[in-house]
């Protein structure tokens, strides 16, 4: 007698009804989109990029600035001791040389820490264009909720059918370039009342 196959219990749904399988499914889909984002990002970073940024990790930690400090330290002794055993000094006060390298590493470790940041800007940057488009489009979904939702009351007919002006107005969906030309329609008065004021404060 052959034996029926047995089905694997499908799992309950959630208190909204959604499968757990399937609310799995979308966290894993959404985070498995937000690695490789991030994996496409590192793989357009240069080598030259790469060890600048090492380095840059290395000068924000602690123990660089302990080397500094101990180098500076060693630096002075050093011409001191020499000055004492009446021996040349290297970089006698007030210690040019020392200036000098000291300014150097400055401006080496600035533009490695702004190279750094412009990159991370350029990444903040498209996740800015990201969350916009996210946005725009959640804000079309509601103004299409908010679309059936009205026709499903005007069909019920145990609901009393009323003019909701609101409702009507959350229906359409917002316009991008209507709201930064309203935006900057708003910041030109600023700008002028701005630029009145420091042209009276300059006379």
């Amino acid at each position: 007698m052959r034996t029926k196959p047995e089905l694997s219990p499908a799992k309950p749904p959630d208190s909204l009804g959604v499968p757990v399988d399937s609310e799995r499914d979308q966290i894993s889909q959404n985070i498995e989109a937000v690695l490789d984002f991030y994996a496409r990002e590192d793989q357009k970073i240069s080598r030259s990029q790469r060890i600048m940024e090492r380095i840059s990790r290395f000068v924000g930690q602690p123990v660089f600035l302990g080397i500094i400090l101990l180098f500076v330290v060693l630096w002075i002794l050093a011409n001191v001791a020499l000055r004492q055993f009446g021996m040349i000094e290297f970089d006698p006060e007030p210690y040019f040389w020392l200036q000098g390298i000291i300014g150097l590493g400055a401006l080496l470790t600035a533009t490695v820490v702004l190279s750094k940041q412009n990159r991370f800007a350029k990444l903040e940057e498209q996740r800015a264009h990201l969350d916009l488009k996210v946005n725009l489009l959640t804000e079309q979904k509601s103004a299409k909720l908010i679309d059936l939702l009205e026709e499903l009351r005007r069909d019920l007919p145990n609901v009393k059918n009323r003019h909701d002006p609101e409702a009507v107005a959350l229906q359409q969906s917002m316009n991008p370039e209507l709201v930064l030309a309203a935006l900057d329609e708003r910041s030109e008065p600023d700008k002028k009342l701005k630029s009145d004021e420091e042209a009276n404060e300059e006379s």
